[in-house]
């Protein structure tokens, strides 16, 4: 395969190669790439979003086993997701990469086939960014500009006692499937001739992580209903540490069931045999790119007309605490907790967590 050094094109030249070309998609897109910065204009009666995600190599993607398409997708969805978490819809986004020498024309053109794809999808502006050399490897800066209606951004600080707790799609499904590409690249690491890594009935885990998607719809599904959550957020950093944010930023507590966890059966099928519990990975669980949020009490007969939403508890006062309750009534504390160290099973760390509440209990 052809591998054409970047230094041939040089900075500008790789620039105007990568986003010649960019479709337009809204109308407040005024002038995208080709000036010293773009121009946007957003109407009256509306707010600007602005969110920023950086990515380094090593620390938040692996490319021994994602793709540069895949990667430059999942970077503009994760972006994408934090606009819909405010109520709002994305409108132009912005890349700026740091590359190392290993990398030719050729892989970039790769990860921006991933950024079109989304942006295409999302009807999304692609309108700027930069390159710079890097000594380390491959980074990415990814800031995306939204538009809500002016007042109704949604925060994390609305939630109020008796609303129900909602979340979309399922949960756990991008980890166990970061799971089983590590696993698999265990087993490659030990090979000396041909692998060929055992991903078979494991399509929709392996997605879910390497090309996740944001949930438009339901926005689109709430706006059309003209529901307006108390409180919202996405799932990036997994259910449990998330509603704890919520929590603290509403000043409010939380009760979500056990048996209401939505986890779809692939999860649950690795999740086993992994020997995980599955409520574990439910919780802790990163990078789904659902949307949980909080709407009153009285809405519950609309809510059940969301497709793809589940109702998994409610908000509390303040002084009740956060807590998981199990199908026999037990209460668990809340925890953003971590993943088992090397050598130590799934099961080990609940019943270590558990015990470690309990102590707290009785101090």
């Amino acid at each position: 395969m052809q591998r054409t050094e970047l230094a041939e094109l040089g900075e500008f030249g790789l620039i105007r190669h990568l986003t010649q070309g960019l479709p337009k998609h809204n109308d407040t897109t005024v002038l995208g790439v080709g000036d010293d910065a773009a121009i946007v204009a957003y109407p009256e009666g509306t707010e600007t979003l602005v969110t920023t995600d950086l990515l380094l190599e090593g620390i938040h993607f692996d490319l021994t086993y994602t793709p540069l398409k895949h990667l430059g997708y999942k970077a503009a969805v994760s972006s994408f997701s934090d606009i819909y978490a405010m109520y709002g819809h994305p409108q132009q986004l912005t890349v700026s990469l740091g590359v190392s020498a290993r990398f030719a024309l050729e892989d970039l053109e790769e990860l921006y086939a991933g950024l079109r794809l989304a942006c295409d999808r999302y009807g999304v502006d692609l309108i700027g960014g930069d390159t710079s050399s890097s000594l380390t490897g491959l980074c990415l800066s990814i800031t995306c500009l939204g538009i809500v209606a002016k007042g109704e951004a949604t925060r994390r600080s609305g939630a109020q006692p008796t609303d129900l707790i909602c979340v979309s799609g399922n949960l756990g499904a991008a980890f166990m499937g970061l799971q089983l590409l590590e696993r698999e690249k265990r087993v490659f690491a030990g090979q000396t001739g041909d692998f060929d890594p055992d991903f078979a009935g494991r399509e929709y885990i392996l997605e879910r992580q390497l090309r996740p998607e944001a949930r438009q719809d339901i926005i689109r599904q709430l706006q059309e209903q003209g529901l307006r959550p108390t409180a919202m957020i996405d799932s990036s950093d997994g259910l449990a540490s998330e509603l704890l944010h919520l929590a603290k930023e509403s000043g409010v507590g939380i009760r979500i069931y056990e048996e209401r966890l939505p986890i779809d059966v692939e999860t649950a099928s690795m999740a086993e045999e992994l020997g995980m519990s599955t409520t574990t990975v439910a919780l802790s669980g990163g990078e789904d790119f659902e949307l949980i949020f909080t709407l009153p009490l009285g809405e519950l007969d609309r809510i059940r007309s969301l497709e793809g939403v589940h109702v998994i508890g409610h908000v509390t006062e303040a002084g009740q605490g956060c807590y998981l309750v199990t199908p026999d009534g037990a209460e668990i504390k809340l925890r953003a907790q971590g993943w088992p160290e090397e050598g130590e099973s799934a099961a080990a760390t609940d019943t270590k967590d558990q015990a470690t509440e309990k102590a707290h209990e009785e101090d």
